[in-house]
């Protein structure tokens, strides 16, 4: 009886230094080859082969071991695919967590007020972590995936940071974009004043547009608006020079030496507001929540010119003899 008693006792004593040892394994942290790895789990992957995933990318441990815990945790089913960053002080109990709840590593990309699309394709084809799924597609091709049909794609984006998980597509980033601008853009016209000359969620977007690239400093914004709203009530041409550029751009060309002349301003395209009346066809860069509300909510100003004081502010006159005084004063440096 007496051997039988110290045989259970040895047992015991063993099955707690062994527990003892596995709780100590799985409180420290896992070496490492590098101080991150990446590692990318695909859909379907079975936990054996996650535990030797992670061996291969740098995890310095048996496989087998990893395995082991993950089988016992009884969360080895959770395990989600995606892509993980492993950093120093990672414990095999903190790894698995990562890995069941899905915390995927993120990179983020901005798409900055202003843009236009040429711009925002060239920031994503640069995004070496973004899967290029729009290479070779058209705007039109694009809209058309994107469930918008005959949109144009200009202006249609809501300009902010994203985050993205490694691996992501294009596609995927320009649909949250997308969505965001349809919900700013309704929310804008939601609180449009009522006497506003705009008759559609679409010409406040193009008018916004316009504020974007027209205003140099944040709170002359609602002013800018308010003289392109005066000037559309009394149907006045718009006379502003960024659709002017952006006309002269989509027509492929390019401005010499950066700088707009009277032959720019002379020659017709959809969007040359000296031309052509009204506000132009499309947006033409994408706005961001203030000039949206901006256009929306303009200031309320008898203003129907402006000028540039080479400070990034705007000087705003109500008649055309003090809009040129202004005009001679900030642009030619005349008294």
């Amino acid at each position: 009886m007496r051997r039988f008693l110290q045989l259970v006792l040895i047992l015991l004593v063993s099955l707690a230094v062994a527990g003892g040892a596995a709780a100590w394994w799985l409180s420290q942290p896992l070496r490492l080859a590098e101080p991150v790895l990446e590692l990318e789990i695909e859909p379907g992957t079975t936990p054996r082969a996650v535990a030797q995933a992670a061996v291969q990318a740098g995890v310095q441990t048996d496989a087998r071991l990893l395995y082991a815990w993950f089988r016992l945790s009884g969360k080895d089913r959770g395990i989600r695919a995606g892509n993980y960053e492993i950093t120093q002080g990672t414990t095999p109990q903190s790894l698995l967590n990562k890995l069941v709840r899905g915390e995927e590593s993120l990179r983020a990309i901005t798409f900055v007020e202003g843009w236009t699309f040429r711009q925002m394709r060239a920031a994503m084809a640069g995004e070496s972590m973004l899967k290029d799924d729009i290479q070779g597609m058209s705007d039109a091709e694009i809209m058309q995936a994107l469930g918008k049909p005959g949109v144009p794609a200009e202006g249609r984006f809501f300009p902010d940071t994203y985050t993205f998980a490694k691996g992501s597509s294009s596609l995927a980033v320009l649909r949250r974009a997308a969505a965001a601008m349809d919900k700013r853009l309704a929310q804008a016209w939601e609180m449009r004043a009522p006497d506003t000359p705009l008759r559609s969620p679409d010409e406040a977007l193009i008018l916004a547009s316009i504020v974007e690239k027209e205003t140099g400093l944040a709170s002359d914004r609602a002013m800018v608006a308010g003289v392109f709203t005066n000037r559309l009530r009394r149907g006045m041409l718009l006379q502003t020079d960024p659709t002017v550029i952006y006309g002269v751009e989509q027509s492929g060309k390019s401005l010499e030496g950066g700088r707009l002349r009277k032959i720019h301003l002379q020659t017709d395209t959809p969007w040359n507001t000296y031309t052509r009346a009204g506000l132009p066809p499309t947006p033409i860069a994408m706005p961001g929540k203030a000039s949206l509300l901006a256009a929306v909510q303009p200031a309320s100003t008898q203003a129907l010119y402006f000028v540039a004081r080479g400070d990034g502010s705007s000087h705003f006159s109500v008649t055309l003899d003090e809009h040129n005084r202004a005009v001679n004063r900030h642009i030619r440096g005349k008294p």
